[in-house]
């Protein structure tokens, strides 16, 4: 069997050429036969995010290789990287804590999990200094992902719950599975959006050519179904900033569904939402929206609202987050234009 590695910029491509003789072998277990330090479950996950491919398209967890087959997997951490993290005593903004879970507020600029460029200063270990001060974990599937239930991308600000056993791990991962839990985002889009409200319900899968995108296919037959509600909470000609509920809970999902809808978040570097798309040619106006820009150098997304069930007392808890110092004050910012705009009518 012939094996390339490819290093493209922060990410590591593997190709798997498939003898002509090869008998019929699960994928997961073909591919952990074949690249070392590599475990099942990081397989299993490849697969589910779409970063693994068989002929240059998406396949299921019980696909089984063929001969002649091209799989190519996309690694997110390059090999020598430890799949155990260590413990770093990093402050956590914690908003609730009992016996069974937290929930933190994740400030904009922190990964949630190790990967490459990210070795440290993560979620991941700071929770893993946190929770072993009381609760060691010698678990090797649950050490490997600490309580990590669910994500938010690394510039967005806002709440997520993190397990602290894996009962409560279980619990909590099936209400996300079910779409029972709430999820409340706060977002400033370019544009004035149509209608003050709607719900949005397009597949989001990776972009063909451009594997760290996501995007929507209409066709319906790639990607994963995803549904997100939204409503306008003020407007302010040249950018709308609205209210989005998760129905689902896919990779990127505001971001890509804001921007097929025509309104990419406003600072959002990966989906276009970095430059000037609507209002004026005036310099002067260029030079407000630029030092916007300086005050909200990330993507405009807070995630304001979590609610679910406890996983041990059936209790329904529901948190808020307050919008973080810098998304405040470029809606300040934004709101000063638009005052000075009505006074100039």
């Amino acid at each position: 069997m012939k094996k390339e590695e490819i290093l493209e910029g922060n990410q590591q491509q593997i190709k798997l050429y498939v003898d002509r003789n090869q008998s019929p072998i699960r994928i997961d277990r073909f591919v952990l036969d074949h690249l070392e330090k590599v475990s099942r479950s990081r397989i299993q996950n490849a697969i589910k995010e779409g970063l693994l491919l068989v002929n240059a398209k998406e396949i299921k967890a019980n696909y089984k290789v063929r001969p002649l087959d091209v799989i190519t997997v996309f690694l997110n951490k390059p090999d020598g990287f430890a799949d155990r993290y260590s413990p770093e005593d990093i402050p956590l903004d914690i908003k609730h804590e009992d016996d069974d879970l937290l929930v933190i507020h994740k400030p904009a600029g922190m990964v949630v999990h190790p990967g490459i460029g990210n070795y440290s200063g993560t979620l991941v270990n700071a929770l893993l200094h946190y929770i072993q001060k009381d609760l060691p974990l010698k678990d090797e599937a649950f050490t490997d992902r600490p309580g990590i239930v669910h994500r938010i991308d690394k510039d967005t600000s806002g709440l997520m719950v993190v397990a602290k056993t894996k009962e409560a791990m279980t619990h909590l991962g099936k209400q996300f599975f079910d779409h029972t839990v709430q999820r409340e985002y706060v977002a400033l889009v370019w544009g004035d959006v149509e209608e003050d409200s709607g719900t949005i319900d397009e597949f989001i899968g990776r972009h063909e050519k451009n594997r760290i995108q996501y995007t929507v296919y209409p066709e319906r037959d790639q990607g994963k179904r995803a549904i997100t509600h939204y409503e306008v909470i003020e407007r302010m000609y040249y950018v709308t900033l609205v209210k989005c509920r998760l129905e689902t809970g896919r990779t990127h999902q505001i971001r890509v569904h804001m921007k097929y809808l025509g309104h990419p978040l406003f600072s959002d570097a990966r989906y276009g939402g970095d430059k000037i798309l609507k209002g004026t040619i005036y310099n002067k106006y260029k030079q407000f929206v630029q030092n916007a820009f300086g005050l909200l150098s990330r993507q405009a997304l807070h995630a304001r609202l979590i609610g679910f069930e406890h996983p041990s007392t059936g209790e329904e808890i529901l948190l808020e987050s307050e919008l973080p110092e810098d998304f405040q004050a470029c809606l300040e910012k934004w709101r000063g234009y638009i005052n000075n705009r009505r006074k100039l009518k």
